[in-house]
């Protein structure tokens, strides 16, 4: 059992500015085999929470007892994370190795794990979040949604007897989300093992013995989901709400190929070879053609790995085409470093994890970077970092933080904010509302529509979110296997 008593935690304070408690008082304790599903806002403790629960926290007051453990005992750390796994919301911030197969056993061979049954649980561990067969690729060459699979593996390869998942199926298509928690539930039925799971999807917490909502650092509901769902007023007092349906009619009107006599973006022949000429050469992209009319909301759709991210990094000269040609106002964008350079500014892009692209001291700072450097006056960027930051829904409070001592959600909002103050002419956003909590999800897409409407800006959206993708887009294309295809 997992015994959480009376804890409190606040991060360290940046510039003797004062820092909000992260979590006030807490108590819960986690039953053996048990299946607990953790919900709440953006910024309200969960991320905090899931990462005391092996030591890489501690409280200021209370403690955490796993099977006897004190999780402040130094001398215990090794014993305590073998006994409690952690999945990470962002993938990279635990994977080590350079090979799918190697990263996996990593921890195995920490453990000391004799080799014939290290084989044996890094085979079973792959084939169950279906990335067997790339078990002898780089890491770093996957999409978002592989990688975090991988990540989940290394933990499944562990067998911990408690598993916690921040946000693990973020990234990941509905079918991956779906075939992830058939993993889940298939280990607690084999091993026994307890699943802690924070979550902001409300179906995936439909078979939890029980849930608990987080707010402002404290658990303010914990009952068995039945009771939860049935409390709708709640739930939207909470900034939740229960899962919707989709008519997958809608989507499939809104798939569709364009022809445009004056694109404002259009590849030609697009390709784009990963390792080429090295023995991991993947296609990621192959003969893509699309035109992208000025002013319309294009959403991207497929399922994980079918080169949507490497797509859209070609739209900026972020990745530069293996063969073909990329066109913004009918300008090959690749034709030297400054007209790339320059393209950077009409085409913001909003990558898939925010922490790639927040650096500075504080928020405030981060989203005025891109301002600075296109020049504008102290008096125009103050205005402009201040005007996002509330459109995001981040508060004065937050422009003080650190970047890397907020939410995950909280990091998107931010990232969002900094390309949103340039004002670019196309708006490029991958996956831009996941980690976001129902509320967020919301708010992101009216300042997306509003963005739009205001400006005349192309959008292009990337997202597993089908919900959003019909709200949000006029038309939508789909990829598959690196190509673009238009049948759903």
């Amino acid at each position: 059992m997992i015994k959480i008593k009376n804890i409190t935690f606040a991060y360290p304070s940046f510039e003797n500015k004062a820092t909000p408690v992260v979590l006030k008082n807490l108590s819960l304790n986690i039953q053996e085999g048990e299946f607990l599903a953790v919900l709440g806002h953006n910024g309200c403790g969960k991320s905090t929470l899931a990462r005391m629960l092996n030591g890489i926290l501690q409280p200021q007051e209370g403690e955490i007892i796993v099977d006897g453990i004190n999780a402040k005992d130094e001398e215990k750390l090794l014993e305590l994370r073998q006994t409690v796994g952690l999945v990470f919301q962002n993938p990279d911030n635990q994977i080590v190795a350079t090979i799918v197969e190697e990263d996996v056993a990593f921890a195995l061979e920490n453990l000391g794990v004799p080799t014939e049954e290290m084989r044996e649980r890094v085979d079973i561990a792959l084939k169950a979040v279906d990335m067997y067969k790339y078990r002898d690729h780089a890491p770093h060459r996957l999409s978002g949604g592989q990688k975090q699979r991988v990540a989940i593996a290394g933990i499944i390869a562990m067998r911990p007897k408690y598993i916690v998942l921040d946000e693990p199926t973020a990234m990941l298509d509905p079918i991956g989300r779906k075939e992830v928690l058939a993993v889940l539930d298939n280990l607690r039925k084999e091993y026994g093992i307890s699943v802690v799971l924070i979550t902001h999807f409300m179906e995936e917490t439909v078979n939890a013995d029980r849930i608990i909502i987080m707010d402002k650092g404290e658990i303010v509901e914990d009952d068995s989901p039945q009771v939860i769902f049935s409390k709708v007023n709640r739930l939207n007092e909470l900034g939740l709400e229960l899962p919707k349906q989709i008519d997958p009619l809608k989507l499939k009107a809104l798939v569709r190929p364009l022809q445009s006599d004056n694109p404002v973006l259009r590849t030609e022949k697009l390709t784009y070879i990963y390792g080429a000429k090295t023995p991991f050469e993947k296609t990621a992209l192959n003969d893509i053609n699309i035109d992208i009319e000025k002013g319309e909301i294009l959403g991207i759709i497929g399922h994980t790995g079918s080169g949507k991210s490497s797509l859209i990094q070609h739209f900026n000269a972020l990745l530069k085409p293996t063969f073909g040609k990329v066109y913004v106002e009918n300008q090959d964008i690749n034709i030297s470093k400054d007209v790339s350079y320059k393209t950077r500014f009409k085409v913001g892009l909003v990558f898939q994890y925010p922490e790639y692209q927040l650096f500075e001291d504080t928020v405030y700072k981060d989203i005025s970077f891109g301002p600075k450097n296109m020049g504008l006056s102290s008096e125009e960027i103050d205005k402009r970092v201040r005007e996002t930051a509330a459109d995001v829904g981040l508060s004065d409070e937050v422009l003080e933080q650190s970047p890397f001592d907020i939410s995950g959600g909280q990091k998107r909002r931010t990232a969002i904010a900094g390309i949103l103050a340039m004002q670019p002419q196309i708006l490029v956003l991958d996956e831009p509302t996941a980690g976001l909590d129902p509320r967020g999800r919301k708010q992101i897409s009216k300042l997306i529509k509003k963005y739009q409407a205001d400006t005349g800006a192309t959008v292009i959206i990337v997202s597993h979110n089908m919900e959003e993708v019909i709200n949000l887009c006029s038309r939508v294309i789909k990829m598959e296997n690196g190509i673009c295809s238009y049948e759903i």
